[in-house]
């Protein structure tokens, strides 16, 4: 595998896959994963990894076991180094420093490419069939791969680093191990002719381990044949220019691209015949200068004058007449080479199976296709086509990732609204059960002395005579006495622990039921509404013709001046809701956190126990049920009045 993930420093940018032309990167668990068989190696990933995950095969410790072995070795370097070793001035230190490491011959690859060009140009003036340079090895794999059709249109010529380890054969014997230098990852597979290839930072890591420097270096040249224009080979139209070929936008009939997308589109424009009786020459990089094999961070076109100015030195020192003669001495050399297709496209999905995918990630309609390439494909059906394909995940689409992230913090708001509730709620059974307690011993103590007071009170109110003038007092204690009793009552009833006794009733019986208890006045209306489908539910029918009567006892109070209470009854998922509403004065904000604590009331002295919402609550609790309140007492912001909402079981839990 040339091209790999060193996964623990994956930060699942998609920016590789994004980069990626053949769309060889996997997600797999929130990881990127390179597909080898699909690889063109053209270190795209590398290139834009800011991590430093996408990593290539560095093979320096194959080239150090070649030059400790018995054999020759040479070096050729590709012609873009003025690119990378920007700081060496003159390119015999280059050599040297190459030299140093142990290799017996240095020579240059622009030699390699002014014969390539030659054979390009012979190519172009003498058929009528349109090409495409194939001295890119990653254009040569990514039309192989994705555009099989089109492999009868490649150069049938090999590239310059391959013409050039012929020539280095053909000149130093056969037994001659030959290194590719240069900056490309994909020359590492390219072809067997060659015995290995390193980049030109691998190089700079060899130099930095065997500790060669440029000072102290001896300056030679490079080994003869003698590169020409092939100097000018890896910038834009290097080829062409190398060639002589008029690439001239009215007259030739060359078109030239680079770059991950341009290419891609110049190949489809050109398979579907957009383009015709037109030349190619395409390049996966930017250029050769550059490649994935050069140090980052440099500049395109600073590197580019680098690579014109040592072209253009070149060209003033050669000599003319002996690169010449080397043209033709090789001009016999076979740098013919068939291409041969292997298709790794994949199959289009069935259409429904797309759609689910999109409908999956909310791709309803057509406005929902951003085509936004978050998730590093073009559009929203490539990726869905990928996912398909087990080559990307759902979570993949920013878009969606984002929709779900507020969903998820909108469920997480709503649970913890939900838990603040239920711990309000603990927080006040806590509290009516300590209440309970302390009612129950409270009324237990009180009972039997105001047993004693109700008894003689009454005896004496009857022994009086009409004219006794303690008449009236015993009549007022006879009163109060027996609104002691029923303040007891009423602190038993709260206190009580008794099960709850479920019995099958009809709501509609029970709420009518409770209505005969309570006095209506005349200027106060009732509405009853009832939803239900099913009338019948499983209640304590006395303990919940108290909570009712309660709820509406309480909404006529809050009704001095007459007014209309609601009663509706509803389904609500398996459950049963009671809601009793009134058109009074509501109740004030700072007074609902406390309306189910015992002993609070809003009523005058005399007028409350503040027992009723309390024994309400508590019934509704023994019940597994809720009970909500809606209160405004501000006209100004809308109707007043209080709802109070009851939901129970609708069984018996």
């Amino acid at each position: 595998m040339l091209v790999y993930t060193i996964k623990e420093l994956c930060r699942t940018c998609y920016t590789c896959v994004r980069e990626c032309p053949a769309k060889a990167i996997r997600i797999v668990g929130g990881q990127a994963e390179v597909i080898d068989e699909r690889c063109i190696a053209c270190g795209n990933c590398t290139k834009v990894c800011s991590q430093g995950a996408k990593v290539f095969l560095d093979t320096t410790d194959r080239v150090v076991k070649m030059l400790d072995g018995n054999q020759e070795v040479a070096a050729i370097v590709a012609p873009s180094f003025p690119a990378e070793f920007t700081e060496i001035s003159d390119h015999r230190i280059l050599a040297g420093m190459i030299r140093s490491l142990g290799f017996k011959y240095v020579a240059e690859v622009s030699f390699g490419a002014d014969l390539v060009a030659e054979r390009y140009r012979k190519l172009v003036e003498e058929s009528r069939d349109c090409f495409i340079s194939s001295d890119c090895p990653s254009i040569v794999n990514y039309i192989k791969f994705y555009h099989p059709d089109l492999v009868d249109h490649l150069a049938p010529v090999v590239s310059p680093m391959v013409a050039m380890g012929r020539v280095i054969r053909g000149k130093y014997g056969n037994d001659t191990r030959v290194v590719f230098i240069g900056p490309c990852v994909a020359k590492k597979a390219e072809s067997s002719e060659i015995d290995e290839a390193i980049t030109f930072t691998e190089l700079r890591e060899m130099f930095t381990e065997m500790e060669i420097t440029p000072e102290g270096i001896h300056p030679s040249d490079f080994d003869p044949p003698a590169g020409g224009r092939g100097a000018i080979f890896p910038v834009t139209r290097g080829l062409l220019q190398t060639a002589n070929i008029n690439d001239d936008a009215i007259t030739g009939n060359i078109i030239a691209a680079e770059g991950r997308e341009d290419f891609q589109s110049a190949l489809k424009e050109f398979e579907a015949g957009l383009i015709k009786n037109q030349h190619m020459e395409l390049l996966c990089c930017e250029g050769c200068i550059m490649g994935p094999g050069l140090s980052k961070n440099g500049k395109q076109y600073n590197r580019r004058a680098q690579v014109s100015k040592y072209a253009a030195g070149k060209m003033e020192t050669i000599d003319t007449e002996e690169w010449q003669k080397a043209v033709e001495y090789y001009a016999d050399l076979d740098l013919s080479f068939r291409h041969r297709p292997e298709d790794h496209r994949i199959d289009i999905p069935d259409e429904a199976e797309v759609a689910r995918v999109l409908v999956s990630m909310g791709k309803i309609s057509d406005k929902d296709h951003l085509n936004c390439g978050a998730c590093g494909y073009e559009t929203c059906t490539e990726h869905a086509i990928a996912i398909t394909k087990g080559l990307a995940e759902i979570e993949m689409c920013l878009p969606y990732t984002i929709e779900t992230l507020h969903k998820s913090v909108n469920d997480l708001a709503l649970t913890n609204e939900k838990l603040i509730s239920m711990k309000q709620a603990l927080k006040q059974s806590e509290k009516l059960a300590h209440m309970g307690q302390l009612s129950a011993g409270i009324a237990h103590e009180l009972n039997n002395p105001l047993g004693v007071v109700i008894m003689y009170s009454n005896i004496l109110l009857d022994e009086s005579s009409a004219e006794d003038p303690v008449r009236e007092d015993l009549k007022l204690i006879v009163d109060q006495a027996g609104r002691c009793k029923k303040i007891v009552a009423g602190l038993l009833n709260f206190a009580r622990k008794n099960q709850v006794n479920h019995q099958l009733v009809s709501i509609r019986d029970l709420i009518n039921h409770s209505l005969e208890s309570v006095i209506v006045p005349e200027n106060v209306k009732i509405d009853i509404t009832d939803r239900t489908s099913n009338p019948e539910a499983m209640f304590d029918p006395e303990q919940m013709t108290q909570v009712i009567t309660n709820l509406i006892k309480n909404a006529i109070d809050a009704m001095p001046d007459g007014g209309s209470v609601g009663i509706s009854l509803e389904d609500t998922l398996g459950d049963v809701s009671i809601t009793i509403s009134d058109s009074g004065t509501g109740i004030r904000a700072e007074d609902r956190a406390k309306i189910f604590e015992p002993f609070f009331t809003t009523k005058g002295i005399g007028k409350g126990t503040g027992l009723g919402l309390a024994t309400t609550y508590g019934i509704v609790k023994m019940h597994k049920g809720q009970i909500t309140l809606e209160s405004n007492d501000d006209p100004s912001i809308g109707p007043t009045g209080t709802r109070f909402r009851i939901v129970l079981p609708r069984k018996k839990e």
